[in-house]
């Protein structure tokens, strides 16, 4: 019986290829079905692939950080008589037989950050005969926890997946062998700071090689201009601070994102061309009634920008809600392939850290972004006097091939004008 072959799953949406994150399993492993076997990492998301089967692990397909074609050798089983298929058969090919069974892919949590699983994967049971003098696989904090205690990483046998080395194989060596602090340098000794000549090289792979791949592709594209104001906000802050006391046990707190996204929305409803997607190949630029807006959001595995759709039905409270809602989901790895797609203009606040002025990347294909930079207190005239107000800029990005400068100008004062009037979030 020849070996029974998994193969890369069409994950639908055009994709036709995708990044292989983190074995789940390694050659040699018994796989019950429906067990992890795989994270791979599409344009979108990263999904989850699931055994078919249970079987013996005879080769992985691929390496952690390597490109695979949909319809390519993923993993492959042991035959009935536990032989593994044939060279030939080792090497990932589109055209490979048949899987035994389809297999469907499952959304799962966004991979570990690109530096914790950026190191190459252990070599597949095709290539086991390589020798062990390559670089260990383990994490940054892995590594660090290894100088300190004063551990050579490749003298520790490790036990994690695919041959990576966790904390629990250090503790396993120290109590073998004991360790040793790192030598301390006679300038050390001194006072003086030691040179340090040491290096990481980090593979840009899984979520972080999608991201710098999109903010490439944008601004390769897109010939931006920004286009940057200041907006009092003093009078929103005294309104969002009487609403969250007023409705603080009944309503979701309100924070001044949820503001400005009502003001957007507003705004796109006088300047419609601004809520729109350029198709630059087919030369269309379809503007839409309804406002998806992109909410861009740090997590710990990157940014990502969920979607707060029909943005133009909810009121401050619903729009709270759903930012908040969407935030924490994708923080938490649970954010869907849908809640990742469709938007027709984005949002995106470094909050705090902000700083004074950005110039944002457009979210191809949108036309527009809009960024939000700090708070800042500052000295006002008010009647011929001097008084403290609260201020922060819009750093804002347009597409200059189908938006024109005052288009974009006007844009952003009709945002300014209602967050400086805050009564006229209200109204419309």
């Amino acid at each position: 019986m020849a070996a029974r072959v998994v193969k890369v799953p069409d994950v639908g949406e055009g994709i036709a290829e995708v990044e292989v994150v983190e074995w789940h399993v390694k050659s040699g492993d018994e796989v019950a079905e429906d067990q992890s076997l795989v994270t791979l990492m599409t344009d979108k998301a990263s999904i989850e692939i699931p055994s078919p089967s249970a079987g013996r692990v005879a080769a992985l397909g691929g390496e952690v950080g390597q490109m695979l074609a949909v319809g390519s050798v993923l993993l492959r089983f042991e035959d009935a008589a536990g032989g593994e298929a044939g060279a030939a058969d080792r090497l990932p090919a589109a055209g490979g037989a048949p899987a035994d069974q389809p297999v469907k892919a499952r959304t799962a949590p966004p991979p570990p950050s690109a530096g914790q699983r950026a190191e190459p994967a252990a070599p597949s049971a095709a290539l086991a005969s390589a020798p062990r003098d390559e670089r260990p696989i383990a994490s940054p904090a892995v590594r660090r926890r290894a100088w300190e205690l004063g551990i050579e990483l490749k003298d520790v046998q490790p036990s994690g997946t695919a041959g990576r080395i966790v904390h629990a194989d250090l503790d396993a060596h120290v109590a073998r062998h004991g360790h040793r602090p790192p030598s301390t340098p006679a300038a050390a000794l001194s006072g003086a700071a030691a040179p340090r000549e040491d290096t990481q090289a980090v593979p840009v792979s899984g979520l972080r090689r999608r991201i710098a791949m999109k903010m490439q592709e944008a601004k390769r594209r897109i010939p931006h201009f920004s286009y940057v104001e200041e907006v009092d906000v003093t009078e929103v802050e005294a309104l969002r601070a009487t609403l969250n006391a007023k409705w603080e046990h009944e309503r979701p707190r309100l924070t001044l994102l949820a503001f400005i996204a009502r003001a957007i929305v507003l705004a796109c409803a006088e300047f419609p061309q601004l809520n729109a997607r350029f198709d630059d190949e087919a030369g269309v630029v379809t503007r839409h009634g309804a406002v998806h807006l992109g909410v861009a959001t740090q997590t710990a595995h990157g940014l990502m920008v969920p979607v707060l759709r029909h943005a133009d039905t909810l009121d401050l409270w619903a729009i709270a809600r759903e930012v908040t809602r969407l935030a924490e989901a994708s923080r938490a790895g649970h954010v869907t392939r849908d809640e990742l797609t469709g938007s027709t203009i984005t949002l995106t606040s470094l909050g705090a850290l902000g700083g004074i002025v950005s110039t944002p990347i457009i979210n191809h294909p949108e036309v527009a972004i809009v960024g939000v930079n700090r708070i800042v207190e500052r000295p006002a005239l008010r009647g011929g006097l001097v008084v403290p107000r609260l201020a922060m800029n819009l750093s804002s990005s347009f597409d200059h091939r189908v938006i024109d400068g005052a288009d974009a100008a006007r844009f952003v004062q009709a945002i300014r004008g209602f967050l400086e009037q805050p009564a006229t979030l209200f109204i419309g």
